[in-house]
């Protein structure tokens, strides 16, 4: 594919699924083997744009960098490290919506490899299972950490709870900066992008429009 192709593809922010396209031998390497693999090729990258490694202030910054990869920035790669979704019982027979808002989104666009920061409004309507508030926050935050695309973000939390609280309705809500916009290309500072995935009784315009009244404006 031309680079001109390749490139229009990231800024037009193509998608070609709604699970991370990964490498059939993803996980056959241990963290340290992929730390050492990039701390080695991201040199190159520096001294690509003569960068001089000896430099005290600049020796230690490829293996910070593929450090902050492996085991920060992108630790949602990793199957074993997505959070248990432990549900309950509906005791209490709650059936009325909740919603988890303001959940902190640091991701990546896997187009550029640059920030996305942003929030995420999560809702449900419970049946016969609950989930504990904050495992809403981890799964939002396990799947952020990887190298993503907005929308796919958003698929996955939804189909992830769907799947757990055994019903479809579920609402998600993202809002997001994109430093790939923002610092490159048209190089917009204000703008920001909202992305919405639902099912179930959220397909009704009337509980999207409850959802939509009790969550705030946010301004990122």
């Amino acid at each position: 594919m031309k680079t001109e192709s390749l490139e229009t593809i990231g800024d037009s922010h193509i998608s070609t699924s709604a699970e991370t396209p990964l490498l059939p031998n993803a996980f056959t390497k241990s963290d340290e083997q992929k730390i050492c693999n990039i701390e080695h090729h991201f040199s190159m990258i520096m001294e690509e744009l003569g960068l001089d490694l000896s430099d005290d202030s600049l020796s230690g910054t490829p293996y910070r960098v593929a450090k902050m990869y492996v085991k920060e920035l992108f630790y949602g790669l990793k199957p074993e490290n997505k959070p248990k979704l432990s549900t309950f019982e509906n005791k209490y027979n709650y059936r009325k919506m909740l919603i988890e808002q303001n959940i902190t989104i640091n991701s990546a666009c896997e187009h550029h490899f640059l920030p996305m920061t942003g929030v995420a409004h999560v809702a449900y309507i419970p049946k016969d299972k609950v989930i504990g508030l904050s495992k809403i926050n981890r799964l939002v935050n396990y799947y952020a950490h990887r190298p993503q695309v907005q929308e796919r973000l958003s698929l996955q939390v939804l189909k992830d709870l769907q799947k757990v609280l055994e019903t479809e309705d579920v609402i998600v809500m993202i809002l997001a900066k994109h430093l790939c916009v923002s610092t490159r290309g048209i190089k917009d500072q204000s703008s920001s992008t909202t992305t919405m995935e639902f099912g179930g009784c959220f397909k009704d315009i009337s509980h999207r429009e409850e959802f939509l009244k009790i969550i705030p404006q946010v301004q990122l």
